[in-house]
């Protein structure tokens, strides 16, 4: 029975230690609630740190903290003291939450922070090892582990791997400050599913992912190493009827009640973590605003002010709590009299009945972050206003991701004071009949999807990507059709192998001629070689200087430019094909024309092709100019025995008659072999797969519908492919009598 594997920085259950003893207090999240709606303790595992460091546990301690977690299906994962102040404090703290926050001012770019963080996502990984098993599906959460998907690809390739971001993604030009972005982007894409609360995180994401990974988007998909993943919104939701059904416990209300010495008097709350993304200063700084600006109101409203303790070894932190304290103390020294004060402040966190006793009483929410991935704080007063005779208003910033889900509240930009005063000025004046209103259409919606929804939504949609990488192509070169495949490799006295270059030896880079064969790729073809019963051919697009030059010292059949030109071994190029390129100086202008329009593209030019490339250029501009030369080419070659081809970043004109699958049939037709072998991985192979014996291995390097009958994700995958066909130890060969 498969499991659900989740990992977090910290885990739902809290550990505390008194003395030498130790309690376990189950946490009330949000991800927390969402997955204990769906599986049972027996089919969930849960992997986070435990709450304390692992230098202040002794022996016996750690011990006993892994038997009492393991009680509530959670795995501890040990940090110590340096850990925790350089990968939590210093690079989840310091540089990732500022930054993707938009505080650059905040952000520290530090070497030894980057390092911890790394060090951390391993030691992450190594425990989850020890207990991952085949089918099981894991799921990890947010900025602190954004290297975790990539390092358990790489030790399980067929997992099932989802994850969520639970703050914001910055858009390309903040992300492309941070020296380490294509390790963040690498650890991200070895999910299969990446979420986020809302689209434009989506948008940005891709962004990124399409300029710095040059993997492009087609709508929410991507393919990363030949392997799709899927990014998409899933907006958090809260366990509504908790929230619905709370906010009436009568001696709490009795205790808010006193904060309120007039029966007229109006409530406007305002809670957060203290942390300087939830723009509590300029929100203080517009009350102040609103009360210079509409006097009527002073005497009659008061601020409550509720900022939750957070993260106070960081020293921003400090600095802002000073300076909301000394901003407090101004207002209500400005503003305040005997028997009214404009603004209660709290420096704490609430308890569950007094939290929604402020929510249902208040008149007004002022949620004014400045940033934030979703706030929660402003679904959970919506879903308190169940008093049908003063129902509250939501004041919310657009920089939140609930404003998405919200839109019926009143909308502002964080920034304009003037604005938050209006709007406080509204919301106070709106009338009941428009404040039921308003509150209905959010609670319908927040009670359709709550967090039990959200996380059954999550899991089902990675279950559906995981399909459709099963369903997307031919079927997969592993387990039974591996040992097969190896079985009639050995059996043949006599085999035939037919190997693509880019794409499939070798990986695709920026600059074409930095794909020259590694040592240890050279060292498998010499053992394929080195076995008489094989015959191997190389078969590329490549011309004829850059294969000598790579594969020249050995003996084996190359042919260039899809089937132009042949070298047998003994090592002389033949020409298969008579050229005829008089539609060469009819093409060329135009591709010039488009390179010297385009910074990055340039044109290489074969004997029967032209083929222009941008893998330089600009992403977003790459893509326009290739379809608008396409459109350009095609209506020009109409009545032109050429054909306009698209590839990975080029579009090649080339002559038709020119192709692999003509190249190839040669040597199938030569004689009867026991063991034919092809690889590809684009559209020039799709013609040597179309040619091929009933009784042939053609194998597709990447996903795609393909007329091959198996396929490999990564040309990695294809290279230990390989190495395994080159282990197999020649056959002893009959003596002759």
């Amino acid at each position: 029975m498969s499991r659900l594997i989740i990992v977090s920085n910290r885990l739902p259950v809290s550990v505390a230690r008194q003395a030498e003893s130790l309690s376990f207090q189950p946490s009330v999240g949000g991800v927390a609630t969402g997955i204990a709606s769906l599986e049972s303790p027996k089919r969930r595992l849960w992997f986070g740190w435990p709450g304390i460091a692992s230098d202040k546990l002794s022996g016996e301690h750690r011990k006993q903290i892994a038997a009492g977690l393991q009680k509530h299906g959670c795995r501890p994962v040990f940090l110590n003291s340096v850990e925790l102040r350089d990968f939590y404090f210093g690079f989840s703290n310091r540089t990732i939450w500022p930054l993707f926050h938009y505080f650059t001012q905040h952000t520290d770019f530090n070497e030894v922070y980057w390092r911890a963080y790394k060090k951390v996502n391993e030691h992450f990984c190594r425990e989850m090892e020890k207990q991952i098993k085949p089918g099981d599906k894991i799921w990890v959460h947010d900025y602190q582990l954004m290297l975790l998907p990539g390092m358990l690809r790489d030790k399980h390739p067929d997992a099932q791997i989802g994850f969520f971001l639970h703050i914001p993604f910055p858009s390309f030009e903040l992300l492309r400050l941070l020296p380490w972005r294509q390790e963040l982007l690498d650890g991200l894409l070895g999910a299969d599913l990446i979420g986020f609360h809302e689209y434009d995180y989506v948008r940005h994401f891709l962004s990124s992912v399409y300029r710095i990974s040059g993997c492009e988007p087609n709508l929410s998909q991507v393919m990363v190493h030949n392997r799709l993943v899927r990014v998409d919104a899933f907006p958090m939701g809260i366990d509504y009827p908790r929230y619905a059904d709370s906010g009436k416990d009568p001696e709490v209300l009795k205790e808010i009640k006193k904060m309120q010495p007039v029966d007229y008097q109006r409530f406007i709350i305002s809670v957060d973590r203290l942390d300087y993304t939830k723009g509590i200063l300029r929100r203080l700084e517009a009350y102040g605003w609103f009360l210079r600006q509409y006097p009527e109101y002073r005497g009659k409203v008061t601020l409550i002010v509720v900022a939750v303790p957070s993260r106070t070894k960081v020293d921003a932190y400090n600095d802002l709590r000073e300076e909301i304290e000394r901003s407090v103390g101004h207002i209500n020294g400005e503003y305040g009299t005997l028997d009214w004060t404009p603004i209660s402040y709290l420096y704490r966190s609430l308890s569950f009945p007094k939290l929604t006793a402020l929510y249902a009483v208040a008149d007004v929410a002022l949620i004014t972050p400045l940033r934030d991935g979703m706030n929660l704080i402003a679904k959970e007063f919506v879903a308190c206003q169940q008093d049908k005779e003063h129902p509250g208003v939501l004041i919310l910033s657009e920089m939140a991701g609930a404003a998405c889900e919200l839109a019926e509240s009143i909308v502002i930009n964080p920034h304009d004071k003037e604005s938050i005063a209006e709007a406080i000025y509204q919301a106070l004046e709106m009338p009941r009949s428009e404040r039921l209103k308003r509150n209905r259409m959010m609670q319908r919606r927040l009670s359709r999807y709550t967090v039990s929804h959200w996380a059954a939504d999550f899991l089902a949609s990675l279950d559906a990507v995981k399909n459709k990488q099963q369903s997307h192509g031919p079927e997969p070169l592993t387990g039974a059709n591996r040992k097969t495949l190896l079985a009639d490799y050995r059996a043949a006295d006599k085999r035939l192998i037919f190997l693509d270059y880019d794409g499939t030896l070798v990986s695709f880079v920026k600059q074409p001629e930095d794909a020259m064969p590694d040592k240890a790729l050279l060292e498998t073809l010499k053992k394929l070689l080195a076995d008489k019963a094989n015959r191997v051919i190389i078969i590329s697009g490549r011309n004829r200087e850059t294969l000598t030059e790579w594969f020249g010292d050995l003996k084996i059949t190359l042919v260039a430019e899809h089937g132009a030109y042949l070298r047998d071994d003994d090592g002389r190029w033949n020409e298969q094909v008579k050229p005829d390129n008089e539609w060469k100086e009819i093409i060329r202008p135009i591709l010039e024309l488009y390179a010297d329009r385009t910074p990055g593209a340039f044109i290489e030019e074969k004997t029967f092709s032209l083929v222009w490339h941008c893998r330089k250029t600009e992403p977003d501009l790459a893509k326009l100019r290739t379809q608008e030369l396409k459109d350009a080419l095609l209506a020009m070659t109409t009545n032109l025995n050429i054909g306009v081809f698209e590839g990975a970043r080029i579009v090649e004109v080339k002559h038709i008659g020119v192709n692999k699958g003509h190249a190839v049939l040669p040597w199938i037709g030569l004689q009867k072999w026991p063991f034919i072998f092809v690889a590809g991985d684009d559209y020039t192979d799709e013609d040597m797969f179309a040619v091929m014996p009933d009784n042939a291995w053609a194998c597709k390097i990447g996903s795609g519908h393909s007329r091959a009958n198996y396929r490999l994700n990564t040309v990695r995958d294809f290279r230990e492919l390989l190495n395994d066909l080159a282990a197999v130890k020649p056959q002893p060969r009959p003596k002759s009598k």
